[in-house]
């Protein structure tokens, strides 16, 4: 048995070291590969990891998008799940909270009584007829009419290609971010100018590169995307679930 002197032990434990030290090249050259076993995305430059992603998106079938939202001074927050011939969640705003279902070119809007009476007239205060038509309306689906000012707004909530345009689009040169993980799933950041000045977009490095995140920048919002290409069902409210509103609807 050979006996080994405790220098001969040290120059055996020091030599491999060495062959990753000395020179930052060596270490990086000997350091984990951050993209072994993801897509291959983060090899890519910013500008074609967000033209993955976008492509991901434009060919996907469904998305739930769940965050919130700052548009010319309101926040609205948003649970949505989306698909290219309708979509189904709810829309927190400043004032109230109610759910949106649109099939087609169908759109319904389902709030509480609160909802239908908030834009009583004079002082605010709902007369007794205000009262007694919102508690009717309350917990009911309303049929919005296309012709109705609300139409274009509310549906803006349900339109998967319209939202995904406004939320996957980065602006200023796009500059590669850090590595994170959205969902216990390993993205790769990319930004709109160096600070994020433009938005920061999450690409996900496992399966397909969908968009997981966007925060938008000047802190006006931040939306999580999951659930990508999983179907749900869409119906018509039945008629027991519906009520006519008869007049405008409320601004939201």
């Amino acid at each position: 048995m050979t006996v080994h002197t405790p220098s001969s032990r040290i120059r055996r434990a020091v030599t491999p070291l060495a062959l990753c030290a000395g020179l930052t090249v060596g270490l990086t050259a000997c350091a984990a590969d951050p993209d072994e076993g993801t897509n291959g995305v983060g090899r890519l430059s910013a500008p074609e990891i967000e033209g993955k992603a976008r492509s991901a998106a434009n060919t996907a079938r469904a998305v739930r998008l769940a965050g919130s939202l700052v548009s010319k001074g309101d926040t609205f927050k948003l649970n949505m799940r989306l698909k290219q011939d309708g979509a189904t969640g709810s829309v927190t705003t400043k004032n109230s909270t109610f759910e949106l279902l649109r099939v087609g070119d169908a759109l319904y809007l389902k709030a509480d009584a609160g909802f239908w009476s908030h834009e009583a007239q004079g002082d605010g205060t709902p007369t007794d007829a205000d009262t007694e038509a919102a508690d009717k309306l309350d917990d009911k689906y309303v049929k919005v009419p296309q012709g109705d000012p609300s139409y274009k707004q509310l549906r803006g909530f349900t339109d998967m290609d319209l939202l995904l345009a406004g939320l996957i689009g980065l602006h200023g040169d796009k500059v590669k971010g850090d590595r994170d993980q959205i969902g216990g799933i390993r993205t790769i950041k990319v930004k709109g100018g160096q600070a994020g000045d433009g938005g920061t977009l999450d690409v996900a490095l496992e399966g397909t590169p969908y968009p997981l995140q966007f925060a938008r920048g000047g802190g006006a919002g931040i939306v999580v995307l999951s659930e990508w290409n999983k179907d749900f069902p869409l119906a018509a409210p039945s008629k027991e679930e519906t009520l006519d509103y008869g007049k405008q609807l409320p601004r939201t």
